[in-house]
């Protein structure tokens, strides 16, 4: 698949979560992941990203950043920051053309995504579900749905139950010789010449 993708939480505040976004992020493909003022534990002052619940260790396969303000994220050159987040402008997931370079931040467990992150949001877009879902679940669904856009699949069946028709296999063009070109374009001037003067001659 073309492109790439980051996905992280705004004010993360439980381990659980986290860890099943990153196992997630990683299934997914994702460039990195990322957590914005994780929560400090109270018991041992320790911040909740410094482990993950997670056995496929996904952490040590993907690049995770802590930051520690909406503002200190970095996102790459050409990359766009996608909200995704309950609020009125949001552009409903389904209808959503995903960018090939993008970088998908939450909003917390507790909270809503800041106003100093919605502020740096190229695009925020929502889930159209009745009610509020748990963070990982939403980053998993938003994740979803750019493979099945981006994967270069099949179009789905317009009948239910019917198989989907076979994607047409990729045609790689040919390879391009400027030598080529040039003797090509040469060889038209001169016949168009011949021709003229042939012409000119009768």
């Amino acid at each position: 698949m073309r492109g790439y993708f980051g996905i992280g939480i705004d004010n993360a505040s439980k381990r659980g979560n986290m860890g099943n976004l990153l196992r997630t992020a990683h299934a997914f493909g994702a460039a990195f992941a990322f957590a914005v003022k994780p929560k400090v534990l109270v018991h041992n002052g320790e911040l909740v990203t410094k482990d993950f619940t997670d056995t496929s260790k996904s952490h040590q396969n993907i690049p995770f950043f802590n930051y520690k303000t909406a503002a200190d994220v970095e996102v790459p050159q050409g990359c766009r920051l996608v909200g995704i987040e309950i609020c009125d402008d949001a552009i409903d997931l389904p209808s959503f053309r995903h960018p090939m370079q993008a970088v998908y931040v939450l909003g917390g467990e507790r909270s809503s995504l800041s106003a100093e992150m919605l502020a740096r949001c190229d695009q925020v877009i929502k889930i159209p579900t009745k009610f509020c879902l748990n963070v990982a679940t939403a980053g998993a669904i938003v994740m979803y749905d750019r493979h099945r856009m981006l994967g270069g699949y099949a179009e789905r069946p317009v009948v239910a139950g019917r198989a989907p028709e076979p994607k047409e296999p990729h045609v790689h063009g040919g390879t391009v010789s400027r030598q080529a070109k040039r003797k090509a374009r040469a060889e038209m001037t001169l016949a168009a010449e011949t021709e003229t003067n042939d012409k000119s001659k009768d």
